[in-house]
């Protein structure tokens, strides 16, 4: 029952890291685009065709 003592306080410092986390990354917009990434893969431009003449 001792470990409790170091446990909760770890447990409860551990939390409050996470939602300081959480809050920044709001804060900092890092959602505020959720589908830009996902059209961007879509939408990518298509690679030119390889030069066919071979090295020179």
């Amino acid at each position: 029952m001792e470990v409790l003592v170091y446990l909760v306080p770890l447990a409860l410092g551990l939390g409050l890291l996470g939602l300081v986390a959480f809050l920044w990354s709001l804060k900092s917009g890092q959602y505020d685009d959720l589908d830009g990434a996902a059209w961007r893969a879509i939408m990518d431009d298509d690679e030119k065709p390889a030069d066919k003449t071979g090295p020179s």
